[in-house]
């Protein structure tokens, strides 16, 4: 009887737990039996791991070989298990174990010629095993600017079997820990580049200085997109912990860069409207991956043509924009995803979406079932609203419209106020802000809530309504400078959620 062991690691959703891989050769009839709940794609590493071990110039037991997987009641998925395998065998049939397997996580895919392919996830699963106390991570060479981005643990790269065979017998070395790894940092769009729309400028300033949802209505051309791509510009760099989350929300939907893969900009996710609800917040068989919400983290997702989305598909959003996280179920167990993101809307006013709106050919029936997909549930959870209208021909004619660098500045200094004022209280943006918070203890004056008071009485505003009316009032005082939102910034917030009353 002959006993190898080796480690790598299962990533559930972002959560990593270490798995025990032991390889038995015993007398037999010559079968290979893998156990421990493994997928499709982990049962065909049987003839991966085989073609890889023979191609290496090393022999394949001729006896009973049985390879379990623990924890045994942990669901196992893809292919990230077939170089730890690999070692396994080849350990149980040297008959004494290598030092460093019992030190070292392995992650890989093998092809038959015994090359190591890169895989998904592998950023949270050393995240994982340095939690876990593992000092050493061997992955993919290909993987390796990812694991390098983890500090606190030995990472790794290596390329083939008979590499990592030689490794193990201290022959040869492994690829070293890459450092000063480059982010990824394309230059965002310039918002001097928008034409007119001082309305819609500003609501997007505000979104950005206190992470609000918008909504931008309009007929085509009149820049409702280019308004929406220049959001994320705006918005202040990654932290490095927030950093770290949202490039392995990006390793594990497997969307990283060889080369580049740290994400320090807010991201920004734009799915077609024909998307559908999986591919907004996730799914997928046996263990769920993410989805568009997930992706969008600490960033933007933008809905164009958002009333051409499926209804379902719409409503899928409700948990994730109150939460902040998505939950899926599926038969190999619940995925936890992290999504916390700016939602920004743009839609037609109707079907026909004549350039000029007094060419509309719509009946009023036909109008409102254009835009009835959106429910009230949803609409009143986003905090600004603004239908923006064509541009005149005086606004090529105005001084250069500010830029991108002049608006940061001032979303940044708001953004610290905001962080400042509810450091205490676990939060850094107006939007994270609890209800119960703002009406308690941190209540504009009785003056500077009348109008809010009126909208009301006047059953105008849902409850949620007016918590979220004063998370942008609170924003408006931010950028005003001001300490406290006054009546002023109280009636430009509830005016921003009833388009066309006057403010």
């Amino acid at each position: 009887m002959a006993l190898g062991r080796a480690f790598s690691v299962a990533v559930l959703g972002l959560d990593g737990e270490i798995v025990e891989i032991e390889a038995d050769i015993t007398s037999g009839l010559p079968g290979v039996h893998l156990v421990g709940l493994p997928d499709a794609a982990l049962q065909e590493s049987r003839d991966r791991v085989r073609a890889a071990i023979t191609n290496c110039n090393n022999p394949w037991p001729m006896s009973r070989l049985t390879l379990a997987l623990s924890p045994a009641t942990l669901p196992k998925v893809g292919s990230v298990y077939d170089l730890a395998l690999a070692a396994a065998v080849l350990s149980a049939q040297r008959k004494k174990p290598w030092r460093q397997l019992e030190t070292a996580v392995v992650l890989g895919e093998l092809a038959l010629d015994g090359r190591v392919r890169p895989v998904r996830g592998v950023l949270p699963a050393v995240l994982a095993a340095k939690v876990a106390g593992w000092g050493i991570a061997v992955v993919p060479a290909e993987n390796l600017p990812e694991a390098s981005l983890v500090n606190g643990i030995e990472v790794w790269g290596v390329r083939t079997l008979a590499q990592l065979q030689g490794w193990l017998g201290g022959s040869e070395r492994l690829d070293e820990r890459i450092h000063g790894v480059v982010p990824t940092d394309d230059p965002p769009a310039d918002l001097a580049d928008v034409m007119g729309q001082a309305q819609a400028r500003f609501a997007v300033e505000v979104a950005a200085a206190g992470a609000h949802h918008l909504m931008l209505t309009g007929p085509p051309g009149v820049g409702k997109t280019m308004l929406a791509q220049r959001l994320p510009g705006l918005l202040p760099p990654l932290s490095d912990s927030e950093s770290l989350e949202v490039t392995a929300i990006h390793s594990v939907a497997g969307l990283l860069s060889d080369t580049t893969p740290l994400i320090t900009r807010p991201p920004f996710v734009a799915p077609h409207h024909s998307s559908s609800v999986a591919a907004l917040v996730g799914g997928g068989s046996g263990m769920a991956r993410p989805g568009a919400v997930s992706r969008a983290h600490r960033g933007v997702l933008f809905l164009d043509e958002c009333a051409e989305v499926g209804v379902k598909a719409l409503e899928a959003l409700r948990t994730p924009l109150e939460e902040g996280e998505i939950r899926l179920a599926r038969r190999d167990g619940v995925a936890r995803y992290p999504a916390r993101f700016q939602l920004v809307l743009a839609a037609n006013p109707c079907p026909c979406a004549p350039a000029d709106p007094r060419d509309c050919i719509c009946a009023a029936a036909a109008k409102r079932r254009y835009l009835g997909k959106l429910s009230g549930p949803l609409l009143d959870r986003v905090d600004l609203r603004v239908e923006m209208n064509p541009v005149r021909m005086s606004a090529f004619a105005t001084a250069e419209a500010e830029s991108t660098a002049q608006v940061r500045h001032r979303v940044t200094v708001a953004r610290e106020a905001a962080a400042q004022r509810w450091h205490a209280h676990g939060c850094r943006t107006n939007a994270e802000v609890s209800g119960t918070l703002l009406r308690r203890r941190f209540r504009p004056g009785y003056a500077a809530m009348q109008p809010l008071r009126s909208a009301l009485d006047r059953g105008l505003l849902s409850i949620r309504g007016a918590d979220r009316t004063l998370r942008v009032a609170w924003t408006l005082a931010d950028l005003a400078g001001r300490t406290s939102p006054g009546r002023d910034e109280v009636a430009v917030a509830l005016s921003f959620r009833q388009p066309g009353t006057s403010r």
